[in-house]
């Protein structure tokens, strides 16, 4: 099975949303859909799932034309929504045999669901009576208790509490281990590094960025250094040509241009017997990535 996104472009009168967005993904994982606030994420997901239609451009699944009303997919969708007046088993009953399932079948996957999202209490309540974070349990269970083959999470852990937030991505590491591909856009970047092998990064439409992400920050090299020391070290990063970019208690931070420039710095701060802390030198983060490459805000 492969999902194909073939240069898609969306425009409306003279503004272009998607300007050939490309991707593959040939295996089950988690593929990463990034940008800022109007970047073109979600108009991307919805001509993926059919729900707009592409000037140009295809999106196949297996080579053929990916039908989403036909096909085993769910979608968590960033606008929540429920029919606020109806109680959440009724309507997921009927969202469930919409797409195939038994009287039978969905009592038992709903079953499982509430269980596993604990909001079984909340099953013959109307939305309205739920909190936001429920109702998200909710479309969550809506988007996957027909089992679906792929999965499109929509900024799935936004508003969530620690503890929500930490359930639902037991839920994710679940889905992974069934070999199912998931779809994720989120500005959450950590989640992103937790779960994603591929990345596209859009901005205006347009790609900026795009590939494995081990592979990306690999070809940064290990650029960002953060030293915490029991004393003044900044004359030392100064005669290594390095100044701070950002201090924090957890340390001083700077970007270098080698590793020699970073072991310089720290064979100074050894000689000089101050109390050394913390010496990390690694890659950048995908959030630090996504800044220098994204940059600034794009508002919808």
């Amino acid at each position: 099975m492969a999902l194909s996104v073939d240069n898609i472009v969306k425009k409306y009168g003279s503004y272009t949303a998607v300007d050939g967005l490309s991707f593959e993904m040939t295996s089950p994982g988690v593929f990463a859909l990034l940008g800022t606030n109007g970047a073109g994420k979600t108009t991307s997901i919805r001509i993926i799932l059919g729900m707009l239609a592409a000037d140009s451009g295809s999106v196949t699944w297996d080579g053929k034309k990916f039908l989403a009303a036909y096909m085993p997919v769910g979608y968590l969708a960033e606008e929540r929504g429920l029919y606020p007046k109806y109680k959440i088993n009724d309507q997921l009953t009927y969202f469930l045999k919409l797409r195939g399932m038994t009287g039978t079948a969905a009592k038992n996957a709903l079953d499982y669901w509430f269980e596993r999202l604990n909001v079984t209490e909340h099953r013959n309540k109307r939305a309205e009576q739920l909190s936001k974070g429920n109702q998200q349990k909710i479309q969550l269970i809506a988007a996957l208790a027909p089992n679906p083959e792929l999965i499109v999470l929509d900024e799935p852990l936004s508003g969530l509490d620690p503890v929500n937030a930490e359930l639902f991505k037991g839920v994710i590491r679940e889905e992974i281990k069934k070999n199912k591909f998931i779809i994720m856009s989120s500005h959450q970047m950590p989640t992103i590094e937790e779960f994603c092998r591929d990345i596209v990064i859009m901005n205006k439409g347009k790609t900026l960025l795009q590939g494995n992400l081990n592979e990306i920050k690999k070809g940064y090299g290990r650029v960002k250094l953060t030293v915490k020391a029991e004393g003044d070290i900044r004359k030392f990063a100064e005669q290594c040509g390095l100044s701070v970019t950002e201090e924090t208690p957890n340390g001083s931070s700077f970007n270098v241009q080698s590793e020699e420039q970073a072991h310089r710095l720290l064979n100074m701060i050894i000689e000089s017997k101050i109390p050394l802390i913390k010496y990390e030198l690694r890659e950048p983060t995908l959030n630090e990535i996504f800044i220098e490459k994204a940059g600034g805000t794009n508002e919808d």
